[in-house]
């Protein structure tokens, strides 16, 4: 997801193996509709089923403010969970897996207070540039709750016809107050990705250009969604990870000039405008190379 100021191999292949920042503006992944612990269980354990990673290069759409009809020649689509999947593409399912959704505070304080993130005086930690609460992924008892949790959500995007999902704010540790760490964000993440894996979606690594490949690949990532990667000089740590299983956002004309110019040839760019809104709004803009 752009701050304020301010993740691809040869066209994939069916693989079975169990190996193991952000939306611009709210979306609508409701957890009103979400499993409880009381109603779904984490499938950690679970027989992987078949999946397939977006195509390499193949033209691709950022839906995730509002599902519209696809510009033509598009392929590949990523829409929020609430969305139903573009017919006959390859669509990409949005879920805020580490991080409350914009508007969905009150249903989380009501349900799941003990997974909001609190400093050491009880406070709430915020995400102070989108204005959202951080989830507390920091034991496993609470990793083992939210993936119950948002792995519902997966299972949900799975059984509308998604292909893949892309759990969003993975580097929320860093805005953690040092509360919490990389190490607990890909413990987490592993068992979203298992949880992704065994009801054949495949799952992309969202920002965080630190993440090393050791880790994405222990993980279980199969390709990465990035934004603004060629503003900051970072989509060369992704295409490190996964080729060019690589999908770029960039909200520039600047940044969208310099990753077409650079990877326009092998990776998936586009440029959005900031708040990814549906033609018609006065702030549209969708290009791609």
């Amino acid at each position: 997801m752009p701050t304020a100021t301010l993740v691809k191999t040869t066209p994939a292949t069916t693989v079975t193996s169990t190996t193991p920042s952000r939306s611009a503006s709210p979306v609508t992944s409701a957890p009103t509709a979400a499993p409880t612990t009381a109603t779904a269980t984490a499938t950690t354990s679970a027989k992987p089923a078949a999946w397939t990673a977006p195509p390499a290069n193949a033209k691709f759409d950022y839906q995730i403010g509002g599902a519209y009809t696809p510009p033509s020649g598009v392929t590949v689509v990523s829409r929020d969970s609430g969305a139903t999947p573009a017919a006959g593409l390859y669509n990409v399912c949005y879920v805020n897996a580490f991080q409350a959704q914009p508007g969905d505070e009150s249903w989380w304080k009501t349900n799941h207070a003990d997974l909001l993130l609190h400093d050491a005086n009880g406070k709430l930690v915020i995400d102070e540039d989108w204005d959202e609460i951080l989830l507390d992924f920091s034991t496993e008892a609470k990793r083992a709750a939210l993936t119950t949790i948002v792995g519902g959500w997966i299972d949900q995007c799975a059984a509308k016809g998604f292909q893949a999902v892309e759990p969003d704010n993975l580097d929320s540790y860093s805005r953690s107050k040092g509360l919490l760490t990389q190490a607990q964000a890909i413990a987490y993440a592993t068992s979203l990705a298992t949880r992704a894996h065994a009801k054949g979606l495949a799952i992309g690594q969202k920002n965080t250009a630190e993440l090393s490949s050791a880790n994405a690949k222990k993980v279980g990532f199969d390709f990465a969604v990035a934004e603004e990667c060629a503003d900051f000089d970072e989509c060369g740590d992704y295409t490190t990870s996964y080729g060019n299983n690589v999908i770029v956002i960039e909200y520039s004309k600047s940044g969208f000039t310099k990753a077409c110019n650079a990877y326009g040839s092998r990776l998936s760019v586009v440029l959005r405008d900031v708040d990814v809104t549906t033609p018609g709004s006065k702030s549209y803009v969708y290009e791609a190379c």
